[in-house]
């Protein structure tokens, strides 16, 4: 240790908070939580302590450390779970693209809710459902709900007392027609709040309702909106006889198994609402060799329910756990209400906590089997490219470029990157080309981002320039077109001197032109080699086109009225507003600008000016 950290262990004070551990270039690899923060951290510098092999790897890469006080254990644990998925940290244990995870959004706070997929959970007012981990599963559910509950899914902000024209949807009974007033927001709240109970699996709690507005419509021989709550009566009785009663009571549980292989474990959740089985889902966590069961549960726990939307008042669990009773606190606040995490040793309980158990094995032999045969294909793959390439080294790294503009405007390209045949998506780059300027000419967009790349890692490699983003060269480099791409490409390798093999793949027919060959090599269709040139191609044009994607909206939204001195986004919003288009603003005399608000008459004179001059 150094001088400076042993002056730091000494100020540490007792009080409960969080440390974040610190490699040598200032990244966070570890955070975590302690009740008496200097006794936690001085303990990992404390050789009698015998160590784990991972705090130990952990220990040996920190070179400085900072801690935040909180007031309570609970306060600590909440910004632990912040801080982890803020920084990542390599030596925590992190749900495995917890980022991507979709919700059901139901915008209870607007007078007319709709259902939505968002992938952010949002302060908002709104009600959420999941995360769930299937973005297909939600599309379905969705896509379910609005076919038996006609739920708007226009976007207009609907007022009560609205009088615009019924859309199609309204005509074809997919919407009540609240944007014409064709129904009362008491009436369309009554509906939301069955899409509520039927996204919490207490569908039996609906079908009461569903059979008195049934029987009513049809005493009133409203005949058509009686069939209309009679299909909804199926669609959810047909889910109920699928549902499995699992306990004889009827609480709401969430109950967890838990598995581990190597680096990877799988918590697999089944809800239980009312003592049915109203879901499952399993998700896949990166964890340390030598990561015990309790940490992996406690860390889930911390991640998954911070997010979920539906916290039940009972949660089963397959071991006891040491912090159990500061979750327990932070659950209950999370759910304003009392939570009990419970290790269940005989009955009923125990024996779901074990099927939960066996089921989240069968998911991990199931992702295991699916992760090695992925990496037998790039295996092979690879020796298939090298072989048919009469390549001399195996291929580490491999880089494709594709060039993506509209006409000759907004010409991009992309560098996307394979390392042992598996994306290094922070190793991608995007390029905006300088020397095109007239008309599309993708061979000399090629040769300026062939120059420019190289030219870089060349600079890097021999120390004029301190950066590393290009330093390391591809052991193949894949260019998406034919012949005349390549062609570019190779001008601009060679002007450099470089010794790389370039190689062009052509979409119509999947032909890989190599320099030196008039012919170009056609590989068999299930060729693994075929695949990987097909995937890395594929995603560079992705990347490309999304960059130009981005760059045309944001040129789309350039207006006239940007960059006038003392016009910012406020102002440029005040004078649409006030004057409804730019053709009024262009029309307007000085006096006429200075009625809008905030518009003085320096600001009216510049914007008087600009526009005329334009």
């Amino acid at each position: 240790m150094t001088q400076e950290l042993h002056e730091k262990l000494a100020a540490v004070p007792t009080q409960p908070g969080v440390y974040l551990m610190r490699g040598a270039g200032q990244e966070v690899i570890y955070v975590g939580k302690a009740v008496n923060l200097r006794n936690r951290v001085r303990s990992y510098f404390q050789q009698s302590r015998g160590h784990s092999a991972k705090v130990q790897a952990m220990v040996d890469r920190v070179a400085d450390f900072e801690y935040i006080v909180t007031d309570s254990e609970v306060e600590a644990l909440i910004l632990e779970n912040t801080l982890i998925k803020e920084h990542e940290p390599w030596y925590n244990v992190r749900l495995k693209d917890d980022k991507t995870y979709p919700f059901i959004k139901v915008t209870v706070q607007e007078a007319f809710p709709r259902i939505m997929i968002v992938r952010k959970r949002l302060r908002d007012g709104a009600r959420y459902f999941g995360p769930y981990t299937s973005a297909m599963a939600v599309r379905e559910t969705v896509k379910f709900l609005r076919k038996i509950f006609p739920v708007r899914t226009c976007r207009k902000e609907i007022v009560p007392g609205q009088q615009d024209r019924p859309c199609l949807n309204y005509h074809i009974g997919r919407c009540l027609g609240p944007c014409a007033s064709l129904v009362d927001q008491t009436t369309y709240g009554e509906m939301i709040a069955e899409v509520c109970l039927a996204l919490e699996g207490r569908h039996e709690e609906i079908i009461p309702d569903l059979h008195e507005k049934m029987n009513t419509a049809a005493e009133a021989l409203d005949y058509e909106r009686a069939a209309r709550f009679r299909d909804q009566l199926q669609a959810l009785q047909s889910i109920i006889a699928r549902q499995k009663v699992v306990a004889q009571h009827h609480d709401d549980q969430d109950v967890l198994g838990y598995t581990r292989a190597g680096d990877l474990a799988v918590v697999q959740v089944f809800f239980v609402r009312s003592g049915k089985l109203i879901g499952r889902d399993h998700f896949l966590l990166h964890c340390s060799t030598d990561e015990n069961g309790e940490e992996i549960l406690a860390a889930f726990l911390k991640q998954f329910y911070s997010e979920s939307a539906v916290i039940p008042r009972e949660i089963l669990l397959p071991q006891p756990l040491a912090e159990a009773n500061v979750l327990e606190q932070w659950l209950g606040q999370l759910r304003s209400g009392r939570v009990y995490l419970r290790h269940p040793q005989r009955g009923e309980k125990r024996r779901l906590v074990e099927m939960v158990t066996e089921n989240a094995s069968l998911v991990l032999k199931e992702v295991r089997s699916r992760d090695e045969r992925k990496e037998r294909e790039i295996a092979m793959g690879l020796e298939e490219l090298q072989e048919a390439l009469q390549l001399p080294n195996s291929i580490r790294r491999m880089e494709a470029y594709d060039i993506s503009n509209t006409q000759g405007n907004q010409i991009v390209a992309s560098m996307v990157v394979l390392v042992d045949g598996k994306p290094a998506n922070d190793e991608y780059r995007r390029f905006k080309i300088r020397t095109v300027e007239e008309g599309p000419n993708d061979y000399e967009a090629m040769k300026e981002v062939i120059h420019r790349r190289f030219l870089r890692g060349l600079k890097e490699q021999s120390g004029e320039e301190h950066s590393s983003k290009f330093s390391d060269f591809p052991d193949l480099v894949l260019i998406d077109g034919g012949k005349g791409q390549l062609n570019a490409a190779l001008a601009s390798r060679n002007a450099l001197g470089i010794a790389i093999p370039f190689i062009g793949l052509a979409k119509r027919y999947e032909e890989i032109y190599m320099e030196g060959y008039s012919e170009p090599l056609i590989l068999p269709r299930e060729s693994q080699g075929l695949y990987m040139v097909q995937r890395i191609r594929d995603e560079a044009h992705r990347f490309a086109i999304t960059y130009h994607r981005q760059l045309r909206g944001k040129a789309s939204r350039v207006s006239v009225l940007d960059g006038i001195p003392g016009v910012g986004p406020k102002r440029k919003k005040t004078l649409m507003k006030h004057f409804g288009t730019v053709k009024a603003i262009r029309a307007a005399a000085v006096e006429t600008l200075m009625a809008a608000d905030g518009i003085s008459r320096a600001v009216a004179e510049e914007i008087y000016q600009h526009l005329r001059k334009d």
